[in-house]
């Protein structure tokens, strides 16, 4: 009999929504959180294995890059779509705090408040994209025309290739 896969509250709020998505566990590895790792525990191509990132910017303070998983985030480019002259991201030790998530868990949606969000311009390239449900070892295959409308995100180029 298969495991029964506990609901998160990220995947309470998109029923709540009315949006359609998938749980898709996979095999954690403690001391191999990069979404390189997911993306094979998957079996998913590494550009639809989406990546959380929690930037602070000198003039808008907190928001939120949705990143490709093979991708870092282009500092400058988080800058000029956030309206910042300068953005770094936040410290491990704030982001459980700050977002409700911890590293390797982290979700666009259903963080302790509400942030702008940026998502990288492949993510529409796709029919659907995985994020994190909230928790290590549970991902969420979503449209990502229905994640950006759900988390009000702003579609930009972020990225520099690793």
């Amino acid at each position: 009999m298969a495991k029964k896969i506990e609901k998160t509250n990220a995947a309470r709020l998109l029923d709540r929504a009315k949006i359609s998505y998938d749980l898709v566990p996979y095999t954690v590895d403690e001391d191999n959180l990069a979404a390189t790792h997911v993306a094979e525990e998957l079996g998913e191509d590494i550009a639809t294995v989406f990546k959380t990132l929690v930037l602070r910017g000198d003039r808008t303070g907190l928001f939120v890059c949705v990143i490709p998983g093979d991708k870092e985030v282009n500092l400058k480019a988080a800058a000029r779509v956030s309206g910042d002259k300068k953005v770094d991201l936040i410290p491990m030790k704030e982001l459980l705090p700050t977002t409700g998530y911890i590293r390797g868990g982290c979700s666009p949606i259903g963080m302790k408040r509400v942030l702008p969000t940026y998502i990288h311009a492949t993510s529409i390239e796709h029919e659907r994209i995985y994020i994190s449900a909230g928790v290590r070892g549970l991902q969420i295959a979503i449209s990502p025309h229905d994640l950006i409308r759900y988390v009000n995100a702003t579609v930009a180029d972020l990225c520099s290739a690793l």
